[in-house]
């Protein structure tokens, strides 16, 4: 396992691609929109590490939920696993707290699964795995 990507909750996505690639020397790559998440992300990479900006496309999404009750900022950290469905199982059976009881499609061709904070320290984890079919 290794991590991925973070994701940061933004609310001007444009404004905020501006501020990451000009504090990190490096250009937004990828911009796409996730429906079944309601969000517009937004990727920047520097060596190793990727950035996802994440802007809500509806003001009762995840996203938005989340920077009106915590502001903008960190919203979670991914991981890519080798095998999605076989990881999902492993944590649950290990105590941790499901958020999706199936992979769903992810931004940047990615099957995606989150770990409830509660379980993991308040702290929101995704688990990630390239699509390949």
């Amino acid at each position: 396992m290794k991590l991925e990507h973070i994701g940061i909750a933004v609310e001007d996505l444009e404004g905020s691609e501006t501020l990451y690639e000009n504090l990190l020397r490096s250009k937004v790559y990828k911009r796409e929109e996730v429906p079944s998440q309601s969000v517009l992300t937004s990727f920047i990479q520097v060596k190793n590490t990727k950035i996802e900006l994440l802007q809500s496309t509806d003001p009762e999404g995840p996203i938005a939920r989340f920077i009106k009750n915590r502001g903008p900022g960190v919203h979670h950290l991914a991981f890519e696993v080798e095998n999605i469905r076989q990881e999902m199982k492993r944590l649950q059976n290990a105590g941790y707290t499901l958020i999706n009881e199936e992979p769903q499609r992810g931004a940047d061709n990615k099957w995606v699964a989150f770990l409830h904070p509660r379980s993991t320290g308040k702290v929101l984890i995704e688990l990630c795995q390239e699509i390949t079919n």
